[in-house]
């Protein structure tokens, strides 16, 4: 699973990287660690507008929705989508064809299980650059407000064998996508058997993760800081 992000590259780094303009209406904020329970709005290039970097909120809220309540319910649930059933739940399969989107990180973080204890990782590739998810999205429209609220999944595969060592239980990782790639997601035309293609786990030779402290899950200090990916060493770790 993907719910845990960092997203703290400036606006001309990004920029750059993925060749758009940063939407000038929003403010970057960074963040060094954000949960998507909360419903960050994050960094998104979307199929309909390749051009622009545009915030959208995570937790994907399909345009059927009947109001508030139900919107709430749906985006707590819908902040992944698995690859393997994505064309087949009623709220992802009409994203899927049409509306897909990169979502814009730095790194993840996952956690390892050890015996009784969970030891959080901080994953991110071996250039140190920004990269791109592949997500979905969706634009829900508040019948109550007339307010139009962007919104978007991040799309899960099996794990490569790195991700598989750390996130030991379910064994899941994010759709990361090559820079080959990119482009390609969010060309609306792809056919299913083409998107499917796409969907697959990344090279983990591309990627690294060392552990980090236990401050990403502290309830007492702020966790939006450079400090919760830096490097911790577990001395039971390294013990056979």
């Amino acid at each position: 699973m993907c719910y845990n992000v960092s997203v703290k590259s400036s606006k001309e780094i990004l920029q750059s990287k993925f060749e758009a303009e940063y939407e000038a209406a929003e403010d970057m904020q960074p963040y060094y660690q954000v949960s998507g329970f909360i419903h960050p709005k994050l960094p998104v290039i979307r199929s309909d507008n390749k051009g622009l970097i545009q915030h959208c909120a995570w937790g994907l809220i399909p345009s059927w929705v009947k109001d508030e309540t139900q919107a709430g319910e749906f985006r707590t649930m819908t902040l992944n989508a698995k690859a393997e059933t994505i064309f087949e739940k009623p709220s992802f399969k009409y994203s899927i064809k049409k509306s897909r989107c990169l979502v814009l990180v730095d790194g993840f973080y996952e956690w390892k299980t050890a015996g009784k204890n969970k030891y959080p990782h901080f994953i991110y590739l071996k250039n140190k650059e920004p990269f791109a998810m592949g997500g979905i999205y969706s634009d829900w429209v508040n019948k109550a407000t007339g307010e139009i609220i962007k919104t978007f999944s991040i799309i899960t595969t099996e794990a490569n064998q790195l991700m598989a060592d750390i996130h030991n239980t379910k064994k899941r990782m994010p759709l990361i996508l090559s820079r080959e790639e990119e482009k390609k997601w969010i060309e609306p035309e792809l056919n299913e058997v083409e998107i499917k293609n796409i969907m697959k786990p990344f090279n983990e030779n591309e990627m690294e993760a060392h552990t980090i402290s236990k401050l990403i899950t502290s309830r007492d200090r702020n966790t939006n800081v450079p400090e919760v990916s830096e490097h911790f060493h577990y001395t039971e770790l390294a013990l056979p």
